[in-house]
C-alpha cells in the first residue's frame, strides 16, 4: 500500500531554518505531484506548495514564496520542504501529500496523505 512518511520538524527559534522529509513508498513516486499542506493549532489545513513528477514545476502559496522550496529527488522517492526565516505564524503540522498528474492545490486534488510531523516556531 501507499505510505507517505514525513520527518524533520521540531521546535526552532524564529528566524532559523528547518528541512522537512516525506519519503514515499508503494506507488509510481515520478507519477505523482507532491505537496506540501499545514494545520496551524485551531485552523483549517491549508496549501504550502507543490512540485510536479519530474520536479520542473513549483507552486508556492504567498505566505511561503520566496522563504520555502520545495524539491524532490525521484531516486530516493522523497519530497523535501526547506523552510527559511521561520516565524511564530509558520507554525503548524505539516503534512505532505500525493497525488496522480494532479495540478490543483486543493485537498481533494490528492490521493494519498501523511500523518504528519509538527513544527513549532518559538517567538
Amino acid at each position: 500500500q501507499v505510505q507517505l512518511v514525513e520527518s524533520g520538524g521540531g521546535l526552532v527559534q524564529a528566524g532559523d531554518s528547518l528541512r522537512l522529509s516525506c519519503a514515499a513508498s508503494g506507488l509510481t513516486f515520478s507519477d505523482y505531484t507532491m505537496a506540501w499542506f499545514r494545520q496551524p493549532p485551531g485552523k483549517d489545513r491549508e496549501f504550502v506548495a507543490l512540485i510536479s513528477g519530474s520536479g520542473a514545476g513549483t507552486y508556492y502559496a504567498d505566505s511561503a514564496e520566496g522563504r520555502f522550496a520545495i524539491s524532490r529527488d525521484n531516486t530516493k522517492s522523497t519530497v523535501y520542504l526547506q523552510m527559511n526565516r521561520l516565524n511564530a505564524e509558520d507554525t503548524a503540522g505539516y503534512y505532505c501529500a500525493a497525488g496522480r498528474y494532479t495540478i490543483g492545490i486543493t485537498e481533494n486534488a490528492f490521493d494519498f496523505w501523511g500523518q504528519g510531523t509538527q513544527v513549532t516556531v518559538s517567538a
